[in-house]
């Protein structure tokens, strides 16, 4: 049968379904998926079309996969990240939704704290166990919607869950029809997927769940998991592992609305973020991301990494104020007393620092010659060097610039005498068999000693 898609406005082939494949043994994918070897990545020359969808947002699980891998926020402090997510959400929300615990009183009043607030974004929802008394107690809250866990691979079917694709898909459609009929936009977790048979088990499940809820008139929500990280965002791979594949079979083959498909992601091989980018290439409106990436062994998607890739792809912010990233960054070390690596990329105390004095004389001609953007504008940091060995006259005079804020006529050159007498010292404690990099306490120390001398200075007064 022959159907003039929406989507490509083509004539296209719909009459093909695919049914369950009820294996009496699991499909373990072990050519791929050897268990003491790395995982392969297998190639079938397949393309599928890239799709970008008219809108994309980020979704937020800080306060549910985020809260397992740490020590639990307080109703305080997730009413605190709530507030900063808003804010950097902007009008449009951008951040669409955030979601919650419910089992404890803890967890309900930092759901009662968040609504309380009235803000519009993120939306509130909420990831549940599979029972008629959960939905019942979502329906209560006034929430709409709530994620449900069906996991698709055999790994989880046989060998955790010890049944049968049958039976599993029986019991994940019965615990659906227990939120439909509570009245409950569910949102199915497909765990696993990137370790799942996607055509014998995957699609006909999807397509067994769309039916429900057109039956139902409720909407659902399907979120592709990427569990184990184990996704790739090549093109021409060959499935399980394919982020276009899966998203584009979901959409052709399930009839999964791109406003409908959400990706979920973890950070083992390092691929987080280029498979949730992959994600919204190929048709996806939703990726689910965490606060500083924060969750599940390696961690999920950052939230921060997808902000500066919806800006990268469309061109604009369309009003997230990224600024509010470092504020994000500033409350989990000072209020949660999280410690965030000074490398990572955004939020890292050393993220824009330079050490090489090569780096630092480009950063004192032209700042954007060694630093990614306008980090000063747009994450309200500015670029940084370190004093050591290697800092040479350009990296202390930039040092100087930086720490002491001078800007226009103020700034200091690599000639000035405070530049020259503070080279000689950290010279001197080099050649004196010092290893480490200059602390910013111990600099100003100095500089302080050294401007005793200098009245004339135009940093004299400052100091002083």
């Amino acid at each position: 049968m022959l159907s003039l898609s929406p989507r490509t406005n083509l004539l296209e082939e719909n009459d093909y379904r695919y049914s369950l494949q009820d294996v009496e043994n699991p499909i373990l994918y072990r050519d791929v998926y050897s268990y003491d070897e790395v995982p392969k990545i297998a190639f079938n020359h397949r393309r599928v079309p890239m799709n970008m969808p008219e809108d994309i947002w980020i979704t937020d699980t800080s306060f549910r996969d985020g809260q397992q891998s740490i020590n639990p926020y307080t109703p305080k402090q997730i009413e605190d990240l709530f507030k900063l997510l808003s804010k950097l959400a902007g009008p449009y929300g951008i951040i669409r939704q955030s979601e919650f615990f419910i089992y404890s009183e803890r967890d309900k009043e930092a759901i009662a704290r968040c609504m309380d607030l009235g803000l519009r974004f993120p939306e509130i929802t909420t990831w549940i166990r599979a029972s008629r008394e959960d939905f019942r107690l979502v329906r209560e809250l006034g929430i709409r919607e709530t994620g449900i866990l069906v996991s698709c691979s055999d790994y989880h079917i046989f060998n955790k869950m010890k049944m049968t694709r049958s039976s599993a898909l029986e019991y994940y459609t019965a615990t659906v029809k227990d939120a439909l009929s509570a009245g409950v936009m569910p949102r199915c977790h497909l765990e696993d997927i990137t370790r799942a048979d996607f055509y014998g088990f995957v699609v006909p499940f999807v397509n067994e769940l769309m039916r429900l809820c057109e039956d139902a008139g409720i909407p659902l929500r399907i979120r592709a998991c990427d569990t184990m990280g184990y996704g790739v965002p090549y093109s021409e791979v060959a499935l399980p592992r394919s982020v276009p594949g899966i998203i584009y079979g979901l959409q052709h083959y399930s009839g999964v609305k791109s406003e409908y498909l959400e990706w979920h992601g973890h950070n083992d091989f390092y691929k987080a973020v280029a498979n949730a980018s992959a994600a919204w290439l190929f048709g996806a409106s939703g990726v689910n991301c965490s606060l500083l990436g924060i969750g599940e062994r390696t961690g999920n998607v950052p939230l921060e990494a997808m902000v500066f890739e919806y800006a990268s792809l469309r061109g604009s912010l369309d009003g997230m104020d990224t600024r509010v990233i470092t504020e994000i960054a500033e409350y989990y070390k000072n209020e949660i007393g999280y410690e965030i690596p000074p490398m990572t990329p955004f939020v890292g105390d050393k993220f824009n620092l330079t050490r090489a004095g090569i780096h630092a004389d480009g950063l004192l001609k032209d700042e954007e010659i060694y630093n990614i953007f306008n980090t000063e504008k747009l994450l309200s940091r500015p670029a940084t060097v370190s004093v050591s060995k290697n800092s040479g006259l350009a990296g202390i005079a930039y040092w100087l610039n930086g720490h002491y804020k001078l800007t226009g006529d103020d700034k200091l050159s690599k000639s000035d005498a405070l530049v020259i007498r503070l080279r000689d010292f950290v010279d001197l404690e080099y050649e004196n068999g010092r290893v480490t990099a200059l602390s910013n306490e111990e600099l100003s120390l100095r500089i302080a000693e050294l401007i005793e001398d200098m009245p004339f200075h135009s940093l004299y007064g400052r100091i002083k």
